[in-house]
């Protein structure tokens, strides 16, 4: 006589990962203690920034050339420097604007191309078109791209009663303890006067001694240099000798003597007036009505905001206790590292709050066992999913942190239906390790198909978090036996 099985019985279906965990449940417990570990010094090592490092390959040429019309600027710069362009295997687009004094051209190439490799044959087709340039440029061509890594992530202002060189001589020790940060490439001083040398000729005076400009120019760079003059050997011991020219003052450059006719000799202060003063204002900054002297800080690509951030500020509390007079005022300005520092927040409260209403949600439905199952589900598969990104390199910014969250709250759906589906098939007779094999592999796929296609729609980089939290729903299960 043959026993009729129940309709539950006949329908039931296995998931091979799920049965191979329930059947190993030792080997499970040990990778489950290692992605623990491992995962939480993933999160702890992982680079964390604002934004994405994204390479647009886009590349400039930027190409200046005074007392010049549009129409001139098109013909003589832009259109030999543009056709060199579009021979360049793998460009997309090419867009060119001429103004008065100056060219520029956008190179837009396809998003397969390595941005150093577009930029090294940007410059090789600027470098074939020189030949066909005007020979008066006064400046080569400008190439380069634009790099999001560069976007300053803090500004730090010195501001306060004080002249500007000693503004200055403040920023630029603060440039020099930054800069050997290791998480950061440089520092850009803004709002500061540079120093320069300014020679006023007095044009009739020189067409009278019939100097030219050529006559001064080459006269200033002979006479301002220093020269090595070998090497002598004294008492036993030989000895470098320099013949020290640079100028120091603007005293002795108005002392040079320019040109020689029937034995006398112009010096430049007969002709012209020398000053040491600064150069044209190109960045101007205030703060409660003072003079501000900027410093934007750059970090290093693939290095940590947060690390850096902590550094930066430990470096600009020493200097404002102990190097920096109590009259200066330093302060910070757009800190990215803030921004971060609250999403990261937000994704480790989310996890923990969401653990925490989980099982107190499911302890009054399937009891405290079946809860925790899934509110475990949660950190490993968030664990699971970190350890992931970091493998591949991906830093945690606003983007992964977006999937990440958008992962945890299909994570708390899905494994509520992984469990209770179990709890359903144990009130049904079965015992613990066929419940957990048939109730599982029962919506698996359903469940990893929704989660992967969904996260998949919403963000490309969600899809690696989100598809590895569906597998990790199941780890879990293991411990039902």
């Amino acid at each position: 006589m043959v026993e009729e099985q129940s309709p539950l019985k006949r329908k039931v279906k296995e998931f091979g990962l799920t049965s191979f965990a329930v059947d190993n449940g030792t080997s499970f417990f040990i990778i489950t203690l290692m992605i623990v570990i491992f995962g939480i010094g993933a999160y702890e090592s992982m680079p964390k920034e604002q934004f994405p490092e994204v390479s647009f390959p886009t590349v400039y040429v930027n190409t200046p050339y005074f007392g010049n019309s549009a129409a001139d600027i098109e013909n003589l710069v832009t259109r030999p420097i543009e056709k060199e362009i579009k021979s360049i295997v793998g460009l997309k687009n090419v867009k060119s604007t001429s103004l008065q004094d100056f060219s520029v051209i956008t190179a837009e190439f396809e998003t397969y191309m390595d941005i150093d490799e577009a930029v090294r044959k940007v410059k090789d087709a600027v470098d074939k078109a020189k030949s066909d340039l005007p020979n008066d440029l006064t400046q080569d061509p400008d190439i380069f791209d634009v790099n999001l890594s560069e976007i300053p992530i803090m500004t730090v202002n010195l501001s306060g009663k004080y002249t500007n060189d000693e503004l200055r001589s403040f920023a630029e020790y603060l440039e020099d303890e930054i800069e050997a940060i290791d998480e950061i490439s440089g520092v850009e001083i803004k709002g500061s006067l540079e120093r320069e040398v300014k020679i006023d000729v007095d044009l009739p005076r020189m067409d009278a001694l019939e100097v030219s400009f050529q006559d001064i120019e080459n006269a200033v760079n002979w006479e301002n240099m220093n020269m090595s003059a070998g090497e002598i050997v004294n008492d036993g011991f030989r000895r470098a000798v320099r013949v020290v020219g640079e100028f120091d003052n603007a005293e002795d450059m108005e002392r040079i003597i320019v040109k020689s006719e029937g034995q006398r000799p112009i010096y430049l202060g007969d002709i012209a007036k020398v000053t040491y003063g600064y150069k044209e204002r190109s960045s101007i900054a205030r703060s409660d009505a003072n003079p501000v002297v900027s410093l934007d800080v750059i970090k290093r690509k693939g290095a940590n905001l947060l690390s850096a951030a902590d550094k930066i500020n430990e470096k600009v509390e020493h200097a404002r206790q102990q190097v920096f007079p109590a009259e200066l005022k330093v302060s910070l300005f757009n800190d990215q590292s803030v921004n971060t520092r609250t999403e990261v927040s937000n994704l480790e409260n989310s996890i923990i709050s969401g653990v925490i209403l989980v099982v107190l949600v499911l302890l009054f439905f399937m009891g405290i066992r079946n809860a925790l199952f899934v509110g475990m589900a949660i950190p490993l598969s968030m664990l699971m999913g970190i350890m992931v990104l970091n493998f591949t390199g991906t830093t945690l910014n606003i983007v992964v942190l977006f999937s990440l969250i958008l992962a945890l709250g299909m994570l708390v759906d899905n494994g509520i239906v992984v469990v209770e589906n179990i709890f359903r098939y144990m009130q049904g007779g079965e015992k613990r390790k066929e419940a957990s094999k048939h109730g599982t592999g029962e919506v698996a796929i359903p469940i990893i198909a929704s989660t992967a296609t969904t996260l998949a729609a919403f963000l490309p980089m969600a899809f690696w978090p989100g598809l590895m939290g569906s597998f990790m729903k199941y780890l879990p299960i293991t411990l039902i036996i």
